[in-house]
Order: C-alpha cells, then sequence, then structure tokens
C-alpha cells in the first residue's frame, strides 16, 4: 500500500508571536542567509503577504521577489520585514 504524503508548510504552524521567534531564533542560530531568507517568506505569508508588504513600505511584488529563492534582500528590507511583524533582532553571547 501506498503512502500518501503532502508537502510541509511552514507557514501554516506560525500562528502566534511566540512561535515566529522561536522559528526564527532557529534558524539564526544556523546562520545561513538563504534560510532566513526562506523563513521570513514563510512567516510573511503566515501573516498575509500584502499586509506585511504595505506595513514595511513595500510593493508585494517586490516582496515576494525579495524573499523568493533568487532573490537577495537588502538588510534594510529584513529590518523593515522583522519590524512590519513586531519582531526585533538581538544578539546573545
Amino acid at each position: 500500500m501506498a503512502r500518501k504524503t503532502s508537502r510541509w508548510d511552514a507557514a501554516e504552524t506560525l500562528e502566534t508571536k511566540e512561535d515566529i521567534a522561536a522559528y526564527l531564533d532557529a534558524v539564526l542560530e544556523d546562520g545561513d542567509p538563504d534560510l532566513l531568507k526562506a523563513a521570513l517568506g514563510d512567516i510573511a505569508r503566515a501573516k498575509g503577504m500584502t499586509e506585511i508588504a504595505q506595513a514595511a513600505g513595500l510593493g508585494r511584488a517586490n516582496l515576494y521577489k525579495a524573499l523568493s529563492p533568487d532573490g537577495n534582500p537588502e538588510f534594510a528590507t529584513v529590518a523593515r520585514v522583522l519590524k512590519a511583524l513586531g519582531l526585533r533582532l538581538s544578539v546573545a553571547a
């Protein structure tokens, strides 16, 4: 009997700020910028790409492009998206 599987989408599991913070914390621990870009895309989709783009002062298409696998968002874009999400980066020793 063949098993049925479905693609897992992180955006479907990110419901609270705590969920989002834990997800980003794990991603930042890895240190891979492509993983961070993908995670921000997951979070923006979970919260609504249009709403996040507006809150960040970006066009929706520009945000999709920046967070796409081929995108290369500037740090300013990352900072604006985090602010739009009500989050901030912090550093710990």
